[in-house]
């Protein structure tokens, strides 16, 4: 009797709204454990490359030209020095909160089962855990995308809940670079269509103030963390380095270093001495064995070089770089692959995760990633086509507010779609593509499509007598 009097209570309990901040904390506490299950089930939590940098940066206190000084130092703040959860626990938490905000938004009455549906379907179908429980700041681009939508389109119904959610996308874009130039582009668009609503009504009216404040928030956040390990004033340092690294793949690079370079004399540039040893990767240029360090690495004297060359590249090929831009961008936009670097890497990791954090060292090596144990080639016949197949759901869903002049219905999956985009040219033209880059947003299609058959199949229920 008792067993089913608590089966009763559980039941009632999953059948609730998740409204209130009981209902919410509890349904955005489910979502947290359930994305961040990947990483439970490696025994650490998943590491990529450039985590060691991270860890040198925010925990070493040694400022890196190429690395974000607010994630670093959010990761200092976790108690990154004596463990490495308590950052992939926060990050799960405040994704999980923007998720149970957005579901709220769009689907007024949703219950503690129905989130836990949703959660476990993103889980099983999505790359989402992979990036929830990875040292790394990927896991906050969703969060910058997410956000900029509920303050753009949803500030009002927030109420005060709209301080949090402009702290988190304040914190979310301030993590890494390539996010002031995805809220950006969303601000802008978002401004093209209050522009717009002058001659087409019906149309969402975007609150600018609301999203800016989320940009100026995260302005504020860069400028204080890079002050805080360089005391000095800036944004950021190192994009120059990058875009070359991209021209270079790119084999405009070359081009230019065969027209430029004297057979011997004096070379207009520094990098005429390793015309012949350039290489055809970016990773290759700025990782490997290369003359990037050689010519100062991402030192003030070779960035104001690569500037030169992105400029003369510019002048002499407009049209040729256009069209690798293009192309960069639509082969980012295409590739989605879970699992992107992540690996074994004590090789390159270890070292540092024993002068730093040696109390995790053991934990670290003994994880399933560092043991070789994972395999992504099986999971992506299962994370790709769910993703590719979400986009086609996107565009459907945008065709249907279209059809039925519903276009408030259409204001997030429009807003994710342009994301998506947006996220494919800033990656692919300014970095260069990577499948980590898509694949950390290639769920939000999917996220969409849940959210708007879970209003659906409300709306056809029917309605019960007062």
């Amino acid at each position: 009797m008792r067993e089913s009097s608590l089966k009763r209570s559980v039941w009632e309990l999953a059948g609730r709204p998740v409204s209130g901040f009981g209902g919410g904390l509890l349904g955005a506490a489910l979502l947290a454990l359930l994305f961040l299950g990947v990483a439970l089930w490696n025994g650490f939590p998943i590491i990529f490359y450039d985590t060691g940098a991270y860890v040198l940066e925010g925990l070493g206190g040694v400022f890196l030209v190429e690395r974000a000084p607010v994630y670093a130092e959010l990761l200092f703040l976790a108690g990154g020095r004596f463990s490495l959860w308590p950052i992939v626990v926060l990050q799960a938490g405040l994704l999980a909160y923007v998720i149970l905000e957005t579901a709220r938004a769009e689907v007024p009455g949703l219950t503690l089962k129905g989130l836990a549906a949703i959660g476990l379907i993103l889980t099983l179908l999505t790359g989402i855990g992979w990036y929830a429980g990875q040292v790394e700041p990927d896991v906050f681009t969703p969060m910058v995308i997410l956000g900029s939508w509920l303050l753009l389109f949803r500030s009002v119904q927030l109420g005060r809940r709209r301080r949090w959610v402009i702290g988190i996308t304040g914190l979310a874009v301030a993590c890494h670079p390539s996010h002031l130039g995805l809220i950006a582009g969303l601000l802008i668009c978002a401004a093209i269509l209050k522009f717009a609503h002058r001659w087409m009504r019906g149309l969402p009216m975007p609150r600018l103030r609301h999203g800016a404040a989320g940009l100026a928030a995260s302005l504020a956040l860069i400028v204080a963390g890079n002050f805080v390990l360089t005391d000095t004033v800036f944004l950021s340092k190192s994009g120059s380095v990058f875009i070359f690294a991209r021209l270079m793949q790119d084999g405009i690079v070359k081009r230019l270093m065969d027209e430029t370079c004297p057979p011997r004399g004096d070379a207009t540039y520094r990098l005429c001495e390793y015309r012949h040893r350039l290489k055809t990767r970016a990773d290759a240029w700025l990782w490997g064995n290369s003359g990037f360090r050689a010519l100062g690495g991402f030192s003030g004297r070779q960035q104001e070089e690569d500037r030169r060359i992105i400029v003369e590249t510019l002048k002499r090929y407009p049209l040729l770089n256009l069209k690798m831009a293009v192309y960069d961008s639509v082969l980012q936009f295409l590739s989605f692959k879970t699992g992107d670097g992540i690996e074994p890497q004590e090789w390159v990791l270890e070292p540092g995760f024993k002068r730093i954090i040696p109390g995790q060292l053991n934990a670290y090596l003994g994880a399933r990633q560092q043991r070789g144990l994972l395999r992504f080639k099986t999971l992506n016949l299962i994370h790709v086509p769910v993703g590719a197949m979400s986009v086609v759901g996107l565009l459907l869903l945008l065709q249907h507010a279209a059809v039925r002049r519903n276009w408030g219905a259409g204001a997030l999956p429009g807003l994710v779609l342009l994301a998506l985009v947006g996220n494919a040219v800033i990656c692919g033209t300014f970095s260069n593509p990577h499948d980590r880059y898509q694949s950390r947003v290639i769920w939000l299609p999917t996220l969409v499509l849940l959210l708007a058959l879970a209003r659906d199949r409300r709306a056809l229920q029917p309605v019960p007598d007062s």
